[in-house]
């Protein structure tokens, strides 16, 4: 019992103690004291924080986690060298190859016929639709991509978009390969941006920066005019608005839930048995990362079609696009979490941040009359 009681005692002593962080006369005289504990208790602030430090799922949404190592031994190392030497000595220059003479070929192609068949929308349109397709079709085969669709192929009618989870740009490639899509997608630098603004345009994709408020507005017409087109192609959007690392799901934005038309899934789940196809844009540039995919054994993942959504009776887009989440996530396996993915770029909103304090001041006022008391 004594044992007992000299254990209690010394977690009283490690126990914090708010009354030693405020000052004496904030606190009124009372016969118990009051401890951390008793916030946390009462102050659903504190008790998010503490859980969020225990449970940091948001930091784990954008986290790539390296496998276990299993080659340092004396049997299967030797086999993991031979792997090394047939994945850059034999695999990643066929596929360099490979991809070569996709470019040539896409390059030798489209170029004629973008700047000769001018007069001619109908014919150039659905060429140039064929030969991006061709050029995807080209990168998925320099990864030896293992692909399996199901679910029946997407359509181009007028007023539907459609909206998948995302993990890597290599997303929009392994879907563009089937249906020439005309996907929204954050403006990027470099030989990316440079395809961006030039063959991409061609199949109708629109492009916005994160920093630019304006590009909102801008945004939102273009994807209601595209909408309302019966020849334009389908539209993609990946409305958790960056990548996440193929575990999790983010919240969705309610853009694409807000335009009046049917809301198509796709869901996409990569087997991480040969290479993690999640890129981490912080990181790593994505010709490190297509590097990386292309001295991988291959890159295998499921894609699925699902059920046209449409906007209930009563039922809100925020309410709208958590249920076509909840779809996407239950069908590739994911985990969904309540956080913007945009805090992965910018800081939370000063408005959340004085809410926050608010409430936590409010409930540690009423603490303290309590105690008072």
């Amino acid at each position: 019992m004594s044992q007992l009681n000299s254990t209690s005692s010394e977690m009283d002593l490690d126990r914090p103690n708010i009354e030693e962080y405020l000052p004496s006369e904030a606190i009124q005289e009372s016969n118990e004291k009051l401890h951390l504990r008793d916030l946390l208790d009462i102050s659903p602030t504190l008790t998010e924080a503490a859980g969020a430090i225990i449970d940091d799922t948001f930091t784990r949404c954008f986290k790539s986690n390296p496998p276990e190592p299993w080659n340092w031994n004396i049997y299967l190392f030797p086999l993991w060298c031979l792997g090394v030497v047939i994945r850059y000595g034999i695999l990643f220059p066929a596929r360099v190859l490979i991809l070569t003479i996709g470019w040539i070929i896409f390059l030798s192609s489209f170029i004629p016929v973008h700047f000769l068949l001018k007069r001619h929308d109908t014919w150039r349109k659905k060429i140039e639709r064929y030969l991006v397709e061709l050029i995807c079709s080209f990168f998925v085969a320099s990864w030896t991509g293992v692909v399996k669709y199901h679910g029946p192929r997407p359509s181009m009618r007028p007023k539907q978009v459609f909206v998948a989870n995302h993990t890597s740009m290599i997303d929009f490639i392994i879907l563009e390969q089937m249906t020439a899509f005309a996907v929204i997608m954050q403006k990027h630098p470099g030989w990316v941006g440079l395809l961006q603004s030039t063959i991409l345009e061609s199949v109708g994709c629109i492009w916005f920066n994160r920093t630019e408020a304006k590009d909102r507005e801008i945004v939102a017409r273009k994807l209601r005019e595209h909408i309302q087109g019966v020849d334009n192609n389908p539209l993609l959007i990946f409305p958790e608005g960056t990548c996440v690392n193929n575990h999790y799901t983010v919240m969705f934005k309610k853009g694409a839930f807000e335009l009046g038309c049917t809301v198509c899934p796709i869901a996409i789940k990569y087997n991480k048995i040969f290479v993690d196809a999640f890129w981490n844009s912080k990181k790593q540039s994505f010709t490190m990362h297509l590097l990386r995919l292309m001295t991988s054994w291959a890159v295998v993942c499921d894609v699925w079609y699902l059920e046209p959504q449409n906007l209930r009776p009563g039922e809100t887009p925020i309410e709208f696009a958590e249920r076509v989440r909840n779809i996407i996530s239950v069908r590739a396996g994911l985990k969904k979490v309540p956080w913007d993915g945009y805090l992965k770029y910018f800081r939370p909103s000063p408005k959340h941040t004085e809410r926050k304090q608010q409430s936590f001041a409010e409930s540690l006022l009423r603490r303290m009359e309590e105690k008072g008391k």
